[in-house]
């Protein structure tokens, strides 16, 4: 049985939302079990009686704070995520789910956990919706700031073995993200990566920031500077489009007897934008599944978050990274 290691303590609303959303993942999925690191006063109340059996509670009191250096991390033995990434890491728990401190959660895994065989850097990957019946898997989103053509390299053999192992997709098309899609197009960087990338199969070439979201390809890959940018600016859109419906829709009487036909439609564009669909993001490149919610996530967020690590942790994920890596040393 799979058993996650959950940083129960981590998110921006307290261990509440993280522990419903366990809950809520635990009644959907009766095949894994859990260990909630974090303040046993406060995570006992939360865990009734029938499920105390399938969640087990390690007692810590610090927390790593948003505000806190990610630098510290490795001198807080007694934090909740140095105390995940441990049980990881000892083979206690297969997997960790944590909507804490992003940064103290990737140097951790990295350094504790290890990187697989043949990666330089681990990725953080996400998933963007499109206009299409699927998404596209971005990556990286914001673990290394510098990157060389290498890592870009490593990163879209990463990319598309998730894709193909954990999203169920048949010879993922892949692409670069670029100012351009011609080949001339990019900096010295990206050019030099795109040479490297014409050895992949599937490889699309050049794609611009609007291929991300029109389905034309199922892996993008760029810097974490560059796709972090991408990333909060996907966000800000999303929420700056449903508060100006809202808004418009206040105004007019007609437009709320429309609102009311479009209801689904609404409901749809919803689903389609909202993080907490998604789940959290995968940290790739590291000897066990990591994934790194958001940290505002509610339940809903927190459940699909540990489903795909329960996805990840059923897989041959990090063989076939590494067995895919060597392929092309």
């Amino acid at each position: 049985m799979i058993k996650i290691a959950i940083d129960a303590m981590g998110g921006d609303f307290g261990p509440s939302p993280i522990i419903d959303g366990l809950l809520s993942a635990l009644r959907k999925d009766r095949h894994f079990s859990a260990i909630a690191i974090g303040d046993k006063d406060l995570l006992e109340p939360l865990i009734p009686s029938h499920f105390q059996s399938r969640i087990e509670i390690l007692d810590t009191h610090d927390v790593m704070s948003m505000h806190d250096s990610a630098t510290d991390a490795l001198k807080r033995k007694d934090s909740t995520i140095y105390k995940a990434v441990e049980l990881v890491k000892n083979g206690d728990a297969d997997a960790l789910v944590s909507a804490g401190h992003s940064g103290a959660s990737m140097s951790l895994a990295t350094l504790r956990i290890g990187r697989i065989k043949g990666v330089t850097r681990p990725a953080i990957a996400t998933i963007m919706p499109t206009s299409e019946n699927q998404n596209t898997l971005v990556l990286d989103v914001g673990a290394n700031v510098d990157c060389d053509a290498k890592n870009l390299f490593e990163f879209a053999i990463m990319g598309q073995v998730y894709a193909e192992d954990v999203l169920k997709i048949d010879e993922p098309l892949t692409g670069l993200l670029s100012n351009g899609e011609e080949e001339s197009k990019g900096n010295e960087m990206s050019k030099e990566a795109h040479d490297l990338l014409m050895k992949l199969p599937n490889f699309s070439g050049n794609v611009e920031g609007n291929d991300i979201f029109n389905g034309s390809v199922d892996v993008v890959v760029c810097d974490g500077f560059v796709g972090n940018i991408v990333l909060k600016t996907a966000e800000g859109v999303a929420d700056t489009i449903g508060k100006i419906i809202k808004k418009n829709l206040r105004r007019s009487l007609i437009s709320i007897a429309g609102a009311v036909l479009m209801r689904k439609v609404f409901k749809k564009l919803k689903i389609k934008v909202d993080y907490a669909e998604y789940g959290g993001a995968p940290l790739l490149g590291v000897k066990a599944p990591v994934i790194i919610a958001h940290g505002k996530s509610n339940a809903k967020a927190i459940q699909n978050a540990i489903f795909q690590a329960i996805s990840a942790a059923n897989s041959n994920l990090n063989e076939d990274i590494e067995k895919r890596l060597e392929d092309y040393k």
